[in-house]
């Protein structure tokens, strides 16, 4: 599920209409019917704003699942990459992280 697509699902769980996200998040309602019409995905720039007028974590909206779940109950085990993943993720800015959110994003969305 893309981006977009998550974002019109949790405006649908939670009543919101394109308007009025809008409205909250300053957002053209042309920008945001873009992204729904051409199944394009928010910029980075947008997703704060956007998590923020729908009171949702960034992760829910990037991943889909509540960011208050543990490692555990995802039943991963990290390997020696997720390790140096974390590691590295935690050395950078907060720019660079948003920069890089950004760009997982564009990989996961990459046809093969």
């Amino acid at each position: 599920m893309t981006i977009s697509e998550r974002l019109f699902e949790i405006m649908k769980e939670k009543n919101i209409s394109m308007p009025e996200l809008s409205r909250l998040t300053g957002i053209s309602r042309h920008t945001i019917y873009d992204w729904q019409k051409k199944n394009t995905n928010p910029g980075a720039d947008k997703i704060q704003v956007i998590c923020e007028a729908l009171r949702i974590s960034p992760v829910e909206l990037l991943v889909g699942r509540n960011p208050d779940r543990t490692l555990e109950q995802t039943e991963i085990e990290p390997d020696e990459i997720d390790v140096k993943i974390l590691r590295m993720l935690h050395e950078m800015s907060e720019a660079q992280k948003k920069r890089l959110v950004a760009y997982m994003s564009m990989l996961q969305n990459i046809k093969e």
